[in-house]
């Protein structure tokens, strides 16, 4: 189901701004941002590179996730499978992640070993250099994945479809891990050529968070990073998209024992800190989905009983210029797709017309509060946030004025919000149980 990206639930999850905080660019472009926290003898690394499905062609969908698989497979330095088994023999743990705006290179360890993996980061940022053996092994994992998460997985394949008929842009349409027939064609000197294209200094933002003196860390990374050469970045892909056409509803089949559907709306994302509607827009999805006090799981799930599952997500901060406001859900046994999905449109309906209580208002305020307090102990929280803010156009600095800005969402904006949700804005995307035999 949809995770939870309301910008509420990240900047609840960071501390105050009271520890020292560090942002330099190097020299290459690069840029280091450098978080002291000194509650535990730990730090965790976020290397970002602006790139993700959105920088890539028609016919070569799939390189960015693909050439996140090839990051482990070595350079001259550190062989194939090296990396994690060292940043492991170090205690500590590695990942990473791709998505439409970026990939993200994610270590989480003891502080005393961070030079031997931004050491080890750095290599592979100037270094990587893996066989065309590696890379035909690696895309039979990757056409795997794509088969078990985007055509065998009910949820996957809802998501892939929503995203084909909510836009017509073909690069915010096409999925992160690529188009099956994309994948059987894709070399792996499209893969070198990606590195070589994006993977530049000046494309990167360096995240670290822990028990690190920021001065002599960023010293660190002025000495590992710093000695490779800054490239031109190619340009980017056009990501403009109507916000409003014909409604559109569509449906697929996949191995599910009930259907499931997304109604999703097309609405703006935050692109200037002065914006109102994505602050009303994100408070709004709490209103709708937060918690067991929500309106959807009250009304629908607990009281009428329509739903057997029911989760809300919009994320405001994005490359894209529009962002989906979206509602996914389960009907429940002797309820249809149309039926739960108009009690939902009535749901959004009710507020575009009279508004929120300010009960409900102060319920998501207070879950704010309450989620602010628990999530303090979080770095990952706190570097994810900060990587996300410069990543999307933002500084870490912002940060405080996007908390006063979201505790300013007045009953009038949250009212506002709701009524772009309109018939123009909505995609409703349905998976059905697939029939016996199909494929």
């Amino acid at each position: 189901m949809l995770q939870k990206t309301a910008l509420i639930l990240l900047l609840a999850a960071t501390l105050p701004a009271a520890a020292e905080t560090l942002k330099h660019t190097l020299p290459n472009g690069m840029k280091v941002i450098i978080k002291e926290d000194r509650r535990a003898p730990v730090a965790v690394s976020r290397l970002w590179y602006k790139v993700g499905s959105l920088d890539e062609q028609p016919g070569k969908t799939g390189l960015s996730h693909a050439l996140e698989h090839m990051m482990f497979k070595g350079t001259a330095k550190v062989p194939a499978g090296e990396f994690s088994r060292r940043v492991a023999a170090l205690g500590g743990r590695d990942n990473a992640f791709t998505s439409q705006e970026e990939t993200v290179y994610v270590t989480d360890l003891a502080v005393k070993n961070l030079p031997k993996v931004l050491e080890m980061e750095a290599d592979r940022m100037a270094n990587l250099n893996f066989s065309n053996k590696d890379f035909d092994n690696e895309m039979k994992v990757i056409r795997e994945e794509r088969r078990m998460r985007a055509e065998d997985d009910p949820s996957g394949k809802l998501w892939e479809h929503l995203m084909l008929n909510a836009y017509q842009n073909p690069a915010v349409r096409a999925p992160v891990i690529g188009y099956m027939a994309d994948l059987d064609k894709l070399k792996a000197d499209d893969l070198r050529n990606w590195y070589r294209s994006w993977y530049a200094p000046k494309n990167a933002t360096l995240v670290i968070v822990g028990d690190v003196n920021a001065k002599q860390t960023l010293g660190t990374v002025e000495k590992l990073f710093g000695a490779i050469p800054s490239r031109t970045l190619p340009q980017r892909n056009s990501l403009n998209e109507p916000l409003e056409r014909e409604p559109k509803s569509a449906q697929t089949q996949a191995i599910t024992a009930e259907p499931m559907f997304i109604l999703a709306y097309r609405v703006p994302a935050l692109k200037q800190l002065g914006d109102t509607m994505p602050y009303a827009l994100d408070v709004l999805s709490e209103v709708l989905g937060g918690n067991n006090s929500s309106r959807l799981d009250k009304n629908l799930l607990r009281g009428s009983q329509k739903a057997a599952d029911i989760n809300v997500g919009y994320d405001m901060l994005s490359r894209k210029p529009s962002s989906l406001f979206m509602v996914q859900a389960m009907p429940s046994t002797g309820t249809s797709v149309q039926e739960l999905a108009a009690e939902i449109r009535r749901e959004i309906a009710d507020i575009a017309a009279n508004g929120v209580s300010k009960a409900e208002l102060a319920r998501v305020r207070t879950q704010m509060e309450a989620s602010e307090i628990y999530g303090k102990d979080s770095m990952e929280a706190q570097a994810g946030l900060i990587g996300s803010l410069e990543a999307n156009g933002f500084s870490y600095q912002d940060e405080a004025e996007l908390r006063r800005r979201l505790a300013k969402v007045s009953a009038k904006d949250v009212q506002a919000a709701a009524k772009l949700l309109t018939p123009a804005r909505e995609t409703l995307m349905i998976v059905t149980p697939q029939k016996e035999g199909a494929k």
